[in-house]
């Protein structure tokens, strides 16, 4: 394929430059990365935060926006602000995938096994409920402050602050590993078209005609950031 021909994806909070950062959904022979992210020590393209790129992003910018465990570092009033960063940068027909830690499944977890007892293995080690509510204390110990997590999510306040940003349709499932999946759309997006690129992935069901979809718009005043 033309590399002027592949379409733009902003990796928003990318973390450490890998192979594996960005969904599948985003094959390197149709998608170009542009990662952004507040830590220089991950050498992004553009330092800085995703709450606010206004002096950094241009307007319209990107087909598509991945954020991959980054909105829960966000303080509670900065979610309606960054959603609507996100929509922003976002062509009319763009959409965004993000992924963040699931509170109804950690506490579930929680109250089943207790706020310490290991829940699975990650790549940073082991991972226990305090790590999903609060941030990887691990990380955090050794100065990586910004791994702090500050909000927090379920499917129900997810879905209703990106409409509250201004997002269309959004559709969320819940994942694996105490994690939720969702896709926002943008108001020009196609459903169809976007849930074509996601064929053959296990992020396939969320264009299910049964899967969750977000509430109907709120005002941001009912939102509560």
């Amino acid at each position: 394929m033309n590399q002027n021909a592949r379409k733009s994806v902003l990796n928003a909070g990318c973390g450490p430059a890998t192979s594996n950062r960005l969904h599948p959904v985003f094959a390197p022979e149709k998608w170009a990365e542009v990662r952004l992210d507040i830590d220089p020590r991950t050498q992004p393209d553009i330092l800085g935060s995703f709450a606010d790129m206004s002096g950094a992003v241009g307007d319209g910018r990107f087909d598509a926006l991945f954020c991959s465990h980054a909105i829960e570092h966000l303080y509670a009033h900065e979610v309606i602000p960054a959603f609507r960063e996100f929509l922003r940068v976002l062509k009319p027909e763009g959409f965004a995938l993000v992924t963040c830690p699931d509170l109804a499944a950690i506490a579930r977890h929680l109250l089943t096994h207790g706020a310490e007892a290991i829940a699975y293995q990650s790549p940073a080690g082991p991972i226990r409920p305090i790590d999903m509510l609060f941030g990887h204390s691990q990380s955090i110990a050794d100065g990586r402050i910004s791994m702090a997590h500050n909000t927090g999510f379920t499917a129900q306040r997810l879905a209703r602050t990106a409409q509250a940003a201004g997002f269309g349709e959004v559709r969320i499932i819940e994942g694996g590993a105490f994690d939720l999946w969702a896709v926002l759309l943008a108001p020009g997006a196609s459903v169809a078209e976007i849930a074509e690129a996601f064929d053959g992935t296990e992020l396939s069901e969320l264009f299910r005609a049964e899967v969750m979809l977000g509430p109907p718009p709120v005002t941001p005043e009912k939102a509560f950031g």
